[in-house]
């Protein structure tokens, strides 16, 4: 063995042993998560091998391991499908309209709350913004359906003046503005409370010296809460970029009817037909929900980087 390779051997030895006397200085600590570690292993990592099922013909007697590999072919037939694609590009619009009409609430409902000067009044609005967070869409559903439904309550009120009912939940054109109402009402008051988090970390005397400059609610505002809070916003919109090909499955299969099904054929529900309501075929399942994730991934790495360019903070600085 010459001498460089021996100087790097004793130089990695040397390292490890510099991190084993770490790690036992410090071992209460990585017992304390050695837990969450365990956890993410078996839930997260391991169960990753089952990607392998898309670039297989998966065969029940034989299992995952001992099922043949066939390349690529599942993935020619999923890019061969009409279906498919019509459900990628349901997909984005749906999610490009939860950025412009959505993600903004938030941000606007956490400035209001803010700006409330009563701290009583301030506490009850946030149990009341908060509280549909906890409600599951099954339940939100059933509330819609009581609410806007062809003999709900809309409906009983418009009756009353001699106007026609109205199928909210029953009109494709209505399908994707009643998942935008609905998502605003159950998450936004969860998601302000991130930023109103990130507003009370901002200094309180620029406002103080902003007030005795004479600026108004507004002008602080505009110049000091949102430029306080504008790590916070990039990071939230770059992880919510990183999911448009995730369209919220619970609450659009729990919101769509047989009037709706067309306009519902996100990419989850796509994937959820293909696996549970037809002849199941796990690795063509398998292959769209791996497209789907290599994609979100693309967005997030984009969205990152076009974030740091233009505004020099990204998701991790």
């Amino acid at each position: 063995m010459d001498v460089t390779s021996l100087k790097k051997r004793n130089n990695f030895a040397n390292r490890i042993n510099l991190l084993g006397r770490e790690i036992w200085k410090h071992k209460e600590k990585y017992l304390l998560i050695l837990p969450g570690i365990a956890w993410f292993a078996i839930f997260a990592y391991i169960p990753m091998y089952g990607l392998t099922l898309a670039f297989r013909q998966f065969r029940p007697d034989l299992g995952l391991f001992a099922s043949p590999w066939i390349g690529l072919e599942n993935f020619e037939r999923v890019f061969a499908n009409p279906a498919f694609m019509n459900a990628v590009w349901r997909t984005l619009h749906v999610n490009a309209g939860r950025l412009i009409f959505v993600f903004p609430v938030p941000i606007i409902l956490a400035l209001f709350v803010n700006e409330l000067r009563l701290g009583r009044t301030k506490k009850i609005l946030q149990s009341i913004f908060t509280f549909p967070n906890f409600l599951s869409w099954v339940i939100v559903a059933g509330i819609m359906i009581d609410v806007l439904g062809r003999h709900g309550l809309v409906n009983s009120l418009l009756g009353l003046i001699g106007v026609e009912p109205i199928a909210f939940l029953g009109t494709p054109d209505l399908f994707q503005p009643m998942v935008y109402l609905t998502s605003i009402w159950q998450s936004a008051g969860w998601s302000a409370i991130i930023y109103m988090a990130a507003i009370a970390g901002i200094d309180t005397e620029q406002y103080e010296a902003a007030e005795i400059d004479g600026s108004s609610r507004l002008q602080r505002i505009w110049y000091i809460t949102l430029p306080g809070i504008k790590g916070t916003i990039v990071v939230l919109f770059i992880l919510a970029v990183g999911n448009l090909m995730q369209g919220g499955f619970e609450q659009i299969f729990n919101l769509r009817n047989a009037a709706t099904m067309h306009a519902a054929e996100i990419l989850d529900v796509y994937i959820w037909r293909i696996t549970f309501d037809a002849p199941a075929n796990f690795g063509f399942s398998t292959a769209v929900a791996l497209f789907r994730s290599v994609i979100n991934f693309s967005l997030l790495f984009v969205a990152h980087h076009v974030s740091k360019r233009l505004s020099g903070s990204g998701l991790l600085a």
